[in-house]
């Protein structure tokens, strides 16, 4: 990193944060490291082929050539610092978009001038909007042969907002482009061939003076019907002064009622500088927000100014674990100074955190800085109790701020140690991954006595699984995960009789009941009635009659799955003076349940997940024939633009590595949510199989 052309100290107003988002491929990582080569941090632009760039410097993501953390990287344009958090753009990682979008004040939302708006693009809007970011577009990969800005243009404005409007628009396209037109300064900006980002500015050219001129009107009408008074004297005088579109814009993009669009082309490093210049001009500051949190004890929405002389507030929005470092956790300043040495309290486990050395980051590498201010992105080493999604803040401070709502995981899969006795260091290690990737997901589920692993898609997991071994050094084995079944009945079991006798020389055992067995609405659970009349079973037996049928719906009864929506009356039975006890009781309807179960016509049944599959049109028919193939049920049908949104009822025994097949079948340009909705009988073809395999394992066992 080049210290020199970062300041010591940047207070809000010369601070301005910036998401750079969308689908996969479009640029970003690019843009983001001409920018640094254009503000003089790098003395060369690296490539993501060369796995040479600041941003993307992981094992992982120069194997892979594309994004999988998102990067905190910093330059300083005309004495202004940009904080940039380049993310990535394959949905696997779509919880890195969710985290920088939480944390800064503008998205720069990425798309290619070949493909225009794909699903990551559409994915990514809706988190704009959740966290009503102000927003700018860049038409990128303009040097590409089969670019066409116009297109891309028009699918931004038809599919996220008629107030997207051109700002700069390419001269020419393909690998000779390197000029740009400036629509709102009505100038030729021409970068130099293999250079740095620097441009020079020049009278646009008679055959494109028409074109400018219009886009240039279209562009102050947009920014006058943001603003009542403005509009007005739009309207009276034809335009407006620089003063009037200097502050017009400003509030528009602030309000979000404009959205500029730009040219580029990164890997040229054309139409990157002018971007950086704009968005420090017109784009806004983290000064004079709020930011909302609430006040621990009393739970009250409270809003915490970004002052640099409030009291020190954090919110850590990411967590890394780095080789000869520790774990790394990167932080907004919420309010007043942060300095290294100071103690500030967590609030979410009221724990007091003495922060460590604190760093400016770019990439991999970091500059340690005595203080940052209110509205500032760093690092700090080593917290001991902090993680993401905590708030640390002063005494006189007390205040949670609102967590990132990560998506919810989209693939499941079970895992086996490859050796004995790793269990504990496998603990350890999913759960210290899921710290640094809350998308990451690890339970234990006691039915299936199974270890089982979530996240947004089969590649997410496959690099949870490589980091397990490679920071742990433990490996395990990727299994599908065994389904949940339910076991219960369609019809009544009037009398099950039981009698347990059992005589051994002293005292013997001796229990006897009539059980009925009976179906419970779905979703019920289970009843238990006492209808003994006369006291043929006594009254301290009952509990034992009930605890023993209990636990047989635990163990289950056609293929070990626990028992649902059942209803067991006992009506009759008798009991011996002597012998009886509550063990005698226990086994007797246990195994009277048991037979009566069988007799009541047993079925099983098995969770159902409501899926919605978000593809372009054309692959709709193969998406729709396939959730057929797998038993699903379509529920629903919606539009989102030019992408279909099926809804379907799937079985979860389907759905194992659905992700995976999805973006197979539309080449990466589906993706699908999904959630627990219901249990369902299963076909009798294939609860017989199930029945006869766990038949198959009793055997084995015995």
């Amino acid at each position: 990193m080049n210290q020199n052309t970062l300041q010591k100290e940047y207070v809000p107003s010369q601070i301005r944060n910036v998401a750079f988002i969308g689908h996969g491929g479009a640029g970003k990582t690019s843009f983001s490291e001409a920018a640094l080569f254009a503000a003089g941090i790098t003395n060369r632009q690296g490539r993501i082929e060369d796995g040479a760039t600041v941003s993307d410097y992981h094992p992982d993501e120069i194997e892979r050539r594309f994004s999988i953390n998102t990067s905190l990287l910093v330059c300083d344009i005309n004495s202004t610092k940009i904080n940039i958090l380049d993310t990535p753009g394959y949905t696997d990682f779509t919880g890195e978009v969710k985290a920088a979008l939480k944390v800064s004040d503008v998205a720069a939302v990425f798309v290619k001038a070949f493909e225009g708006v794909e699903v990551g693009t559409e994915i990514v809007w809706r988190y704009i909007e959740e966290y009503n970011r102000s927003t700018i577009f860049v038409v990128s990969k303009i040097d590409h042969d089969n670019a066409d800005f116009s297109k891309a243009v028009k699918e931004i404005k038809e599919r996220f907002s008629n107030d997207a409007v051109i700002v700069t628009f390419p001269v020419g396209v393909g690998a000779n482009v390197q000029s740009v037109v400036d629509v709102l300064g009505m100038k030729l900006l021409t970068f130099k061939p293999g250079g740095n980002g620097s441009f020079t500015e020049n009278e646009i050219p008679a055959e494109l003076k028409e074109q400018a001129a219009q886009l240039h009107e279209e562009l102050i009408e947009k920014i006058a019907e943001s603003d009542e008074a403005l509009l007005n004297k739009f309207f009276e005088e034809g335009t407006l002064g620089e003063e009037e579109i200097r502050l017009g814009m400003k509030r528009g993009i602030t309000e979000r009622k404009v959205f500029p669009i730009f040219a580029s082309a990164p890997t040229m490093n054309v139409g990157v500088l002018n971007v950086l210049q704009f968005v420090i001009k017109y784009c806004p500051s983290p000064e004079n927000t709020a930011i909302t949190g609430t006040e621990p004890s009393s739970h009250k929405a409270i809003d915490v100014k970004v002052d640099p002389h409030g009291a020190p507030a954090l919110f850590v929005f990411k967590t890394v674990s780095e080789h000869h470092v520790g774990e790394l956790s990167f932080f907004k300043v919420c309010s007043g100074v942060i300095s290294a040495g100071m103690d500030l309290m967590n609030e979410v486990n009221n724990k007091v955190e003495r922060l460590g050395q604190i760093f400016l980051m770019n990439g991999r590498e970091r500059k340690e800085v005595a203080k940052l201010y209110a509205g500032d992105l760093g690092a700090v080493v080593k917290l001991k109790d902090t993680h993401t999604n905590n708030t640390l803040s002063s005494k006189s401070l007390p205040v949670l701020f609102s967590r990132i709502e990560f998506p919810e995981p989209v693939i499941s899969a079970a895992i086996i140690p490859k050796s004995k006795g790793e269990e504990d260091k496998i603990s350890a290690g999913l759960h210290s991954l899921h710290e640094e990737d809350p998308t990451f997901i690890v339970k234990y589920d006691v039915e299936t006595k199974q270890t089982v692993i979530f996240g947004q898609g089969e590649l997410h997991l496959a690099i949870i699984i490589k980091r397990l071994k490679e920071n742990f050094g433990v490996d395990v084995d990727v299994i599908e995960p065994r389904i949940p079944f339910r076991e219960t009945i369609k019809s009544v079991a009037a009398d099950s009789e039981y009698k347990h006798k059992k005589q051994s020389g002293g005292r013997g055992q001796y229990g006897h009941v009539h059980l009925k067995i009976e179906p419970l609405p779905r979703g019920a659970g289970f009843a238990f009635d006492d209808a003994i009349v006369g006291g043929v079973v006594p009254g301290r037996f009952v509990p034992a009659v009930e605890k023993g049928v209990v636990e047989a719906m635990q163990n289950g009864v056609i293929a070990g799955y626990p028992v649902v929506d059942v209803k067991a009356t006992l009506f009759d039975g008798s009991y011996h003076d002597v012998d009886s006890d509550e063990m005698s009781f226990k086994i007797a309807s246990s195994m009277a349940f048991k037979k009566g179960f069988k007799e009541a016509r047993p079925i099983l049944l098995e969770p159902m997940y409501e899926v919605e599959v978000m593809v372009p049109e054309e692959h709709m028919g193969d998406v729709m024939g396939d959730l057929s193939s797998r038993r699903g049920k379509i529920s629903g049908m919606d539009t989102d633009g030019s992408h279909q949104i099926i809804k379907a009822i799937v079985p979860l025994k389907e759905l194992y590595r659905y992700s995976t097949t999805l973006r197979s079948m539309t080449q990466g340009r589906g993706i699908h949510r999904q959630k627990f909705s219901h249990y369902e009988e299963v076909p009798r073809e294939i609860t017989e199989k199930i029945i006869e395999e766990y038949a198959k394992t009793r055997q084995g066992e015995e």
